[in-house]
């Protein structure tokens, strides 16, 4: 936590507020094909904990991942192309909005399935106790996955084992549409203290809050702990999937999104910088999501040709003629 400045955590929430406000632009003129699931509202979250990580430690993410990938610290402009599927993003257009990955920074990928980075993230921690100095691994996943069976062995084999992994919850109130209430029995925290792993609790809103909390539990996990879990309490402000924008489904009313808005991480951090700090980083964040536009934009597409390409380790091509 030592060195992290406000500015610091302001440019992160700011940064991924920008990239997700122009990739739903992207959605609707068509050149991000497919949607996107939007981490507007949760920002702090992926900020605080990306903030109290070394560079070389691990996350895994989920399908609304964009958020971790960029507090990890990937390139805004080759993770809007990845969006736009083009050759110059992160995963060569490969991958896309739920499966954006850059090892080079530890991040070892978003995932489509629900509670599947647990898993990886309990594995590769483990690995990495064992390859040299301690590397802490962060599970991202949401309230929804606390009910899938593979996150739950995953917590059993990282406390059995005493992993260096940090499991966090975004608790944002909402499987898709379902409630929290209506899905989980018992808490959340309750999940993780089943299996002996310290749970902590608290204000996903904010950046300071998030870090704080985070900091330590890391900090417990490197040392040789085990797995540290923390829930953060959070609100989705934008749809679940871009989907929604079109079909308008009705699970939350208007009065319950204006109230869940009125507390904005964004605002939250900005609020502890003073108007010039604040200007300052608003402005460079605008040129850095611009250009990254203009880069994803003017990237050249796949070509047919290399469809098959990293799918097979004999280097299998398409046949002459085909495309």
């Amino acid at each position: 936590m030592a060195g992290v400045t406000p500015a610091a955590l302001y440019r992160t929430v700011r940064l991924i507020r920008r990239f997700e406000e122009r990739a739903i632009e992207l959605v609707r003129s068509g050149d991000i094909v497919g949607g996107i699931h939007p981490y507007i509202g949760q920002e702090a979250i992926a900020a605080g904990v990306c903030a109290a990580l070394r560079p070389d430690d691990l996350i895994t993410s989920t399908h609304r991942g964009h958020g971790h990938v960029l507090a990890k610290g990937a390139d805004p402009a080759r993770m809007m192309a990845e969006l736009t599927g083009r050759v110059t993003g992160l995963n060569r257009g490969r991958g896309g909005s739920m499966h954006a990955a850059d090892l080079s920074l530890g991040v070892l990928g978003a995932n489509g399935i629900v509670g599947a980075g647990g898993a990886i993230a309990a594995g590769a921690a483990w690995a990495a106790s064992r390859l040299g100095p301690p590397r802490v691994a962060v599970s991202f996943f949401g309230d929804g996955a606390v009910n899938q069976g593979v996150l739950l062995e995953a917590f059993n084999l990282a406390a059995l084992w005493r992993v260096p992994v940090v499991f966090v919850c975004e608790n944002n109130g909402y499987a898709t549409t379902l409630t929290v209430a209506d899905a989980v029995a018992g808490g959340i925290c309750d999940r993780a203290a089943a299996f002996g792993i310290p749970a902590v609790s608290v204000d996903g809103m904010d950046p300071q809050t998030v870090l704080e909390a985070a900091a330590p539990l890391v900090a417990a996990a490197r040392a040789g702990c085990g797995p540290q879990f923390l829930e953060c309490h959070t609100y989705r402000f934008d749809a679940h999937h871009t989907w929604e924008h079109k079909a308008r489904p009705r699970y939350r009313s208007a009065e319950a999104v204006a109230a869940g808005r009125s507390r904005d991480p964004v605002d939250i951090q900005g609020a502890r910088l003073d108007a010039a700090d604040r200007l300052a980083v608003d402005n460079e964040i605008e040129r850095v999501i611009a250009e990254a536009v203009a880069f994803a934009l003017i990237s050249a597409a796949p070509s047919p040709v290399d469809a098959t390409e990293h799918l097979y380790a004999t280097g299998l091509r398409p046949r002459p003629g085909a495309s």
